[in-house]
């Protein structure tokens, strides 16, 4: 890895994140930028961990399974063990998709149900009340 750092403001504009954002993670304990007074000096280790967490975020990981990823990180090993551990959560995360797009195909059929009683009930008030 280079010796490059950046600000917190380079990170946000990079990622196209708030400061706020990045010092939430930070508060998390998900990144450890260095400190030189009150600025901070994220690594490009810190750069790739928030490419992780905003990553992860996107395809539906907690900030615990990030960090979970975010610990596993080591480049000298070629990632191995994060990369397996990704591809398990990622085969996790698709079978809950998969379960909920069951559930939300059988919640739909269930809605057609109850709309179709609804409707016959209605048209079946309203005959009885034109038949008075």
């Amino acid at each position: 890895m280079s010796s490059q750092t950046y600000s917190i403001s380079d990170l946000a504009r990079e990622l196209d994140i708030t400061t706020r954002a990045i010092r939430f993670y930070e508060e998390q304990g998900l990144l450890r930028p260095e400190r030189r007074g009150q600025e901070r000096i994220y690594s490009p280790r810190d750069k790739v961990s928030l490419k992780l967490i905003l990553r992860g975020k996107r395809i539906g990981f907690s900030l615990a399974e990030c960090r979970e990823l975010i610990e596993l990180y080591d480049p000298s090993s070629g990632n191995t063990k994060q990369l397996n551990s990704m591809l398990a959560k990622i085969a996790e995360r698709r079978e809950q998709l998969e379960q909920q797009l069951l559930d939300i195909e059988q919640m739909k059929l269930e809605l057609d149900t109850a709309e179709e009683r609804c409707v016959q009930a209605l048209e079946q008030t309203l005959k009885s009340q034109q038949a008075i």
